[in-house]
């Protein structure tokens, strides 16, 4: 992500390439292998802040980190066999002016879900390969819960090298669903 202020945010760097402009902020949801590849992004500023699931939780509460151009929340992520809640963790960006972003992580669907309505946020990333984490279906309730704007299925495979699934995507039944293709771009406005 590219904030207005021009500040260069990674979120999970795991696959592919695009890691050309320099970081200002990493964040990492929890410590799985195709989720915390640092070693990607090499380029970054000398200021450069990297949050990692450590913390984000601190003493069993989940922090909020105010960087200026950017607030970073985090909320719950886990509930599954493969992801605890006490060592993963979604993300709630908010933007100097005023949108929003939620990226689930991987996870199950979680109990702060129910509450995250209130938050209104702009633009939700909801997981969906259904093998370690939840399926299309429970992802498009946990959509409907959370009442995002504009909600977008990712990380939707889950046994192949393949991070990507156009045909998948297109059975995320949730409202104001939106997909992004890999490599497109899209403006939160």
């Amino acid at each position: 992500m590219v904030t207005a202020e021009e500040k260069v945010i990674y979120i999970d760097p795991y696959a592919g390439e695009g890691y050309n402009l320099p970081a200002d902020l990493i964040l990492v949801t929890h410590g799985h292998s195709d989720h915390n590849a640092l070693e990607k992004i090499e380029n970054r500023n000398s200021d450069c802040v990297i949050i990692t699931q450590s913390e984000a939780i601190q003493d069993g509460e989940h922090q909020m980190f105010d960087l200026g151009y950017v607030q970073v929340e985090a909320v719950e992520a886990g509930y599954n066999d493969m992801h605890d809640v006490k060592e993963c963790v979604g993300y709630v960006l908010t933007f100097s002016n005023g949108k929003s972003v939620y990226v689930s992580g991987d996870t199950s669907t979680t109990r702060q879900m129910s509450e995250m309505a209130q938050m209104q946020i702009d633009y939700a990333f909801y997981c969906c390969d259904g093998v370690f984490n939840m399926g299309l279906d429970e992802a498009a309730l946990c959509a409907q819960m959370v009442g995002a704007k504009h909600n977008i299925p990712y990380h939707m495979t889950g046994r192949t090298l393949k991070t990507y699934d156009r045909e998948i995507a297109e059975q995320f039944s949730a409202p104001n669903r939106l997909i992004v293709d890999s490599g497109e771009k899209i403006e939160i406005v």
